[in-house]
């Protein structure tokens, strides 16, 4: 799944920014949501498969963290965005001053 389309969804985007902070467990990050816990692991389901966030077994419980990786991806994607745009900006600057 592509990550923009996980995070065109509030609840994914909420749960994102809550794991920016830290690592939690799903139970952790289901108990911030008015939503049943079973839709809560559906977002963190869909994270996953977009490689936005990553899960590690501690115990009983499995403990959500952001990926490193598909968070870096997206961010290169943004920034790339940035130069584009800039570079645009900056030559209107130039022509709206001559």
């Amino acid at each position: 799944m592509d990550s923009l389309a996980a995070l065109a969804d509030p609840t994914r985007r909420r749960i994102v920014e809550i794991l920016a902070r830290g690592p939690l467990s799903s139970g952790q990050i289901a108990a911030r949501f008015d939503i049943t816990p079973p839709a809560v692991s559906q977002h963190l389901k869909t994270l996953k498969a977009a490689k936005l966030v990553r899960a590690r077994a501690e115990a009983q419980r499995r403990i959500y963290e952001l990926d490193r990786e598909g968070v870096e991806a997206l961010a290169g994607w943004v920034n790339d965005l940035r130069r584009f745009w800039s570079g645009k900006f900056d030559a209107l600057e130039s022509a709206l001053r001559r």
